[in-house]
């Protein structure tokens, strides 16, 4: 592992579907090779809620994120770094990406001050006051150890005044610099973040302004933020495929909060590679489950005596072991256990779907593959 150089993030587009932009691809990183297209588990505390790291593994999880921000708070970097980095403190032995906890800063907006040098934010736990420049946001996730981090940048609202938006899209490319910069650390690709909002322009010129950064220090990828703050699917599919085409084509691309199954998909097509969203967790945790059929409200009278698997055609323990009446039980009786079955479910259809499309696109048929997904009852629940 020590061995390995930023030059050593490698990234490889194993093969091109001929009918849209879907690539299948690979990453390697210090802690093993990433296949995209792939799903990330979010871990925002140094956990996946109710799941052990071996149940990740066995649900085909190949990377987790957590997020800079609230590890800051608590419990803090020191000690993370002092247990030998993330992957030793929460016992997971695979690829980390760390995001810059840029979207959670600009989300609690109330709290907030920024300026071209940086924020200054109060904890949602204690109110103690902060500041961060890029520089010390690069420091916190360099402590952190991840292999993936992401620069620091200014994520807008929806809706948002267009002369804000390109505010923030100079702020980002200013910190991406300065990121890089301060970013060092040979086993710790950087990707820099692409913001415009909903603006087709504002997200071109985000780009030419990171790529003019890139071709003096370069970046091991790109990332898509801005999205999903509250604006409709179809609009954010109006900017995001123009976008990632403008992305070198040999660096992975990865669109930041998305976890909806058929926007997945949708996403593939444009090219897209990486994937992270807290909603199968966050909707299993409200008794609803992924599935073939659609979303299941697993609360609902009608399945108090169903004996069916959440899904029958997934292969999760949730489903190869448990019924859809025992947990809505679990649901109805406040069982931590209903949680922890439906957020295994919800991960390993999401896992799952992505590992199918990564295999049409290697055996050229994703086009069938998207084709047969849209024609399906479920995919007009998502």
């Amino acid at each position: 592992m020590d061995a390995l150089s930023k030059s050593q993030f490698p990234f490889t587009v194993e093969a091109d579907d001929t009918h849209s932009s879907a690539r299948a691809g690979r990453l390697l990183t210090p802690h093993g090779p990433i296949e995209t297209p792939v799903f990330m588990p979010v871990g925002t505390r140094a956990t996946v809620k109710g799941l052990t790291p071996t149940q990740l593994e066995d649900l085909g999880a190949h990377i987790i994120l957590s997020n800079t921000y609230h590890l800051f708070l608590r419990p803090g970097p020191d000690l993370i770094e002092k247990a030998g980095g993330l992957h030793r403190f929460m016992a997971w032995d695979h690829p980390i990406l760390t995001d810059s906890g840029g979207f959670q800063l600009f989300s609690l907006a109330d709290t907030l001050k920024v300026d071209d040098d940086g924020v200054n934010f109060a904890s949602i736990l204690d109110g103690s006051k902060h500041r961060w420049s890029p520089e010390d946001n690069m420091r916190v996730q360099n402590q952190l150890g991840a292999d993936i981090v992401m620069q620091l940048d200014q994520c807008t609202p929806y809706p948002c005044d267009k002369s804000l938006v390109e505010t923030a899209v100079k702020r980002s490319a200013s910190w991406a610099k300065r990121c890089r910069d301060a970013q060092q650390n040979p086993h710790q690709a950087l990707f820099a973040i692409i913001q415009g909002g909903v603006f087709g322009d504002l997200r071109l010129q985000s780009v030419s302004r990171l790529l003019e950064i890139d071709a003096q220090n370069r970046f091991e990828g790109f990332a898509l933020g801005g999205y999903s703050v509250g604006e409709p699917h179809e609009t954010m599919f109006e900017t995001l495929g123009a976008t990632a085409a403008a992305l070198p084509y040999e660096r992975p691309r990865y669109l930041m909060g998305v976890g909806n199954p058929s926007t997945l998909l949708a996403a593939i097509a444009e090219g897209i590679d990486l994937f992270d969203c807290v909603l199968p967790t966050r909707t299993a945790r409200m008794g609803t489950a992924f599935t073939s059929e659609g979303k299941l409200n697993v609360r609902n009278a009608r399945f108090a005596d169903d004996l069916s698997p959440l899904d029958p055609h997934c292969d999760c323990p949730s489903c190869t072991r448990y019924t859809r009446a025992y947990i809505r039980h679990l649901i109805l009786s406040k069982e931590m256990l209903a949680s922890v079955l439906l957020s295994i479910h919800n991960l390993r259809f999401l896992i799952a779907l992505m590992a199918r499309a990564r295999q049409a696109i290697l055996e050229g048929t994703f086009a069938s593959f998207l084709r047969a997904w849209n024609s399906t009852p479920a995919s007009q629940d998502f």
